[in-house]
């Protein structure tokens, strides 16, 4: 018998034995030879057993926590599996859904929801502002799908009205199963803001800025800000109270009321909504990592709903930090437990443990008058790359796995055709004077 000579073969060699050990370790939640739920039936589309598998899988991960993934090619049907999970675990019961989405994938999420779920309403949530255009969509808008399009028909009502309602009061309005859907660049846009500061016209703050709250000069590392201080920044600065009291956030910015009055939807459910929803789901989830408005409205969608998924068919761009800010956002008590913390810091650790460090190390000889010295420069950087530690810790058990191969059975027949289309009008005398043009010369 001839030893392996690479991994591969190795791998191939004991594919058998390497399956059996992964299961042991890590068994299925739902394997495909545990019966699916009867809910499946009930669905407008029958899923295929792929997506089953993961609908069910997920389902059975929410009953035993908050939150989930699901990792699909393209094509691989996110958004069925979605719907779908949402329906079985809610054993069929009308439930409230949130979805946010990239803005051109907002009408499909509206038109696959009519064609998958029985007995269900959408709502799109367009903004949350004072005013504005009257010709265009604002607040919370009922959808209803009219020959293959989404055409804004039935309730008018905005964030704050929900909000009054509660989530009883909610299902005395619909008691059909919602589902409301808003894209994230929308989630973010909230009011513009202006600096706030006062300017000592006399006495001994003469020309200093001072700080409306308290009267007195604005100071930091025993420095005085002046109006050169005040760019781009939102500044503020704890106060102490008199007489040894607390201290409290003074902001030294303000909405501009001269400007559009609006706040940021997913600002406004943050504070005021929370577990407002049964469930939420945050479409290309990877393009939520970064530390930007956007991303933190994935951890919005986290606080407002009971139940939490991401979809995405690329959790990881390459780096392994780019899911420390996820999975923090959506399960952050786990990642407490786990000593890590918010922040640089713990991003920097959780760099250490589950990516690829390069550590470079310069040595310089240098001559003083009378000796030599060793100068040591060490410069560490990340490196694309996650150790095997990532998957077995943080994504086996919270992320179903679909691939374009494993439904490819159940797809139709794939065949190219090329059909040629005659050119017109004033695109059709461009390229035939192109032509001459071209051959002119």
């Amino acid at each position: 018998m001839s030893f392996p000579s690479s991994i591969r073969q190795y791998m191939v060699c004991h594919a058998t034995e390497l399956g059996e050990r992964i299961l042991a370790s890590y068994p299925p939640l739902h394997s495909p030879e545990d019966p699916p739920s009867s809910q499946l039936s009930r669905l407008l589309r029958s899923p295929y057993p792929a997506q089953s598998l993961a609908i069910m899988g997920v389902a059975k991960r929410w009953q035993i926590s908050r939150s989930a993934h699901v990792v699909a090619e393209c094509g691989a049907g996110k958004t069925l599996i979605a719907l779908g999970m949402m329906f079985v675990h809610s054993q069929g019961k009308p439930f409230s859904g949130m979805v946010m989405a990239p803005p051109h994938l907002v009408e499909k999420w509206a038109r696959e929801t009519f064609l998958t779920l029985p007995r269900v309403r959408v709502f799109l949530i367009d903004d949350m502002r004072n005013g504005g255009d009257p010709r265009q969509p604002h607040g919370v808008n009922e959808v209803r799908l009219r020959r293959g399009e989404i055409v804004r028909e039935g309730l008018h009502t905005t964030l704050a009205h929900l909000r009054l309602l509660g989530p009883k009061g909610w299902r005395k309005v619909c008691p059909e199963s919602s589902v409301f859907i808003f894209g994230r660049e929308r989630a973010k846009l909230g009011y513009f803001w202006k600096h706030v500061y006062l300017k000592a016209r006399a006495g001994k703050h003469l020309g200093l800025v001072l700080n409306p709250d308290t009267s007195k000069p604005i100071s930091t590392d025993d420095e005085f800000l002046d109006v050169r201080d005040f760019d781009k920044k939102r500044l503020h600065e704890f106060v102490e109270r008199d007489k040894g009291g607390t201290a409290y956030y003074s902001a030294l910015w303000q909405a501009d009321r001269n400007k559009i009055q609006r706040m940021a939807p997913a600002d406004f459910m943050g504070r005021y909504m929370p577990d407002w929803f049964d469930y939420a789901i945050a479409d290309e989830v990877h393009q939520l990592a970064g530390d930007t408005a956007q991303g933190n409205a994935l951890g919005v969608l986290a606080r407002v709903a009971k139940k939490v998924a991401g979809l995405t068919g690329t959790l990881l761009s390459g780096y392994a930090d780019d899911l420390y800010n996820t999975l923090f956002r959506v399960d952050a008590s786990r990642m407490v437990r786990d000593g890590f913390t918010w922040g640089s810091a713990g991003k920097e650790r959780f760099t250490h443990e589950f990516g690829v460090i390069e550590t470079i190390e310069r040595t310089k000889i240098e001559d003083n008058a009378c000796s030599r010295k060793n100068k040591t420069e060490v410069t560490i950087r990340r490196k694309p790359g996650a150790s095997p530690l990532l998957f077995g810790k943080y994504l086996m058990d919270t992320c179903a796995f679909v691939s374009l191969e494993d439904i490819s059975d159940a797809l139709p027949a794939y065949r190219e055709d090329v059909i040629p289309v005659a050119l017109e009008g004033a695109l059709k005398t461009a390229y035939e004077q192109l032509e001459d043009e071209i051959t002119a010369t």
